[in-house]
C-alpha cells in the first residue's frame, strides 16, 4: 500500500479485528503466496477471511486471478462488488428504468448539446478523472483512470452548505436480501466533486 489513506484504514481495521478477539495480520497484496490449492499469508497460514484495498478488477488480471474463486477464503469486499463499482452499470440501469426518481440520466456518449453534464470513468474511484460542466463552469479532478473509457450522466448540483458539499454513503450488512442498511457516512468536498482528501464522518443508528 503505498497511500498513507490506504494504511491508515487497513491499519484500523486491523486493530478492530483484534479487539474483535480475531487472529489477524497485515501485509502486502504481493506477499500472498498460492500453493496451488490455497492462498498463503507470508507466515506459511492458509488464507480464510481477507480484507483488501486492492481493487477486484486489478486482481482478477493477476497471475494467480482465476483461482479466486476456486477457494474458501471469505473476501471483503466480495467479487460481485465489481458490478457495483463499474460506472457501465449506469447507463444500463437507465436504459431499463428512464425516468426513476432515484436514477440520473446517463449515457455511453457525450451529449452532442453543451447542456450540463458529468463525464466520469468506468473503473474510477474517489473522485478521481471526473469532469463537471455545469451553469457555474467547468471543473475537472486529475487522477489514473479513464484508459477503460468514460459515461456521461446529467449533472445535478449537490446543495452547499455555508461551502461544503456533502453526499451520503450507506453500508448493507447481511449477504440475505433481507440484509439491513445499518450506517451511513457523510462525507463533505470543499467543490462538487467528493475525493479522497474529502471530510468523512461515520455515523450509526441503534
Amino acid at each position: 500500500m503505498d497511500e498513507a489513506e490506504d494504511r491508515m484504514t487497513a491499519t484500523y481495521l486491523l486493530d478492530t479485528a483484534r479487539q474483535a478477539g480475531l487472529s489477524a495480520s497485515s501485509f502486502l497484496i504481493d506477499e500472498i503466496g498460492w500453493d496451488g490449492t490455497r492462498f498463503l499469508a507470508p507466515d506459511g497460514r492458509p488464507l480464510t477471511a481477507v480484507f483488501k484495498l486492492y481493487p477486484w478488477e486489478w486482481m482478477v488480471r493477476e497471475e494467480f486471478g482465476k483461482h479466486l474463486t476456486s477457494t474458501a477464503v471469505v473476501w471483503v469486499e466480495p467479487p460481485w462488488k465489481m458490478l457495483l463499482s463499474n460506472k457501465g452499470l449506469l447507463p444500463i440501469l437507465w436504459d431499463l428504468y428512464s425516468g426513476h426518481p432515484n436514477l440520473v440520466n446517463a449515457s455511453w456518449h457525450e451529449p452532442k448539446d453543451r447542456k450540463a453534464r458529468v463525464r466520469k470513468p468506468l473503473l474510477g474511484r474517489e473522485g478521481a478523472n471526473v469532469t463537471v460542466h455545469s451553469p457555474d463552469g467547468d471543473l475537472s479532478t486529475s487522477g489514473e483512470y479513464g484508459q477503460e473509457g468514460f459515461v456521461y450522466q446529467d449533472f445535478v448540483a449537490v446543495k452547499d452548505f455555508d461551502g461544503k458539499f456533502p453526499v451520503i454513503g450507506s453500508w448493507v450488512i447481511g449477504h440475505e436480501p433481507r440484509g439491513m442498511a445499518a450506517g451511513i457516512g457523510i462525507r463533505e468536498s470543499d467543490i462538487p466533486i467528493t475525493t479522497n482528501f474529502s471530510q468523512f464522518v461515520p455515523h450509526l443508528f441503534e
